[in-house]
């Protein structure tokens, strides 16, 4: 719970617009009542049986996390993926790098399997 109150006064000084804190689903009553004590936008997703992930902070940010509406960070497009690193502030070109390597990656996928689909041999 310590790394989640540091998250919350990044978040209040301005730091942050947007966190993602990721813990044990255990903890996800004493989240929430923190969070709304504090008055914060949030929006829980069950990672699994025993983890969840918190994410809060600008309700605008919120509103575009629940706007996704994915079940997995690892189901996200290479574009949303791009949005919800840029918006938890990862770096703005490792996320342009991240962005291209995902959209070459999918399109090499892509074009070896229509490649040996179309091939007479």
């Amino acid at each position: 719970m310590n790394v989640f109150i540091h998250h919350i006064q990044e978040y209040k000084k301005g730091l942050r617009t947007l966190v993602l804190h990721t813990t044990k689903a255990s903890n996800r009553d004493a989240i929430e009542k923190r969070l709304k004590r504090e008055r914060i936008d949030y929006y829980i997703q069950t990672v699994n049986g025993t983890k969840i992930n918190v994410f809060f902070g600008n309700s605008i940010c919120i509103d575009v996390i629940k706007q996704m509406n994915f079940e997995s960070l690892s189901n996200l497009t290479d574009e949303e993926d791009f949005i919800l690193g840029t918006m938890l502030g990862y770096d703005r070109v490792k996320q342009c790098e991240r962005y291209l390597k995902r959209k070459r990656n999918n399109n090499n996928n892509t074009f070896s399997f229509y490649k040996k689909e179309s091939s007479p041999l």
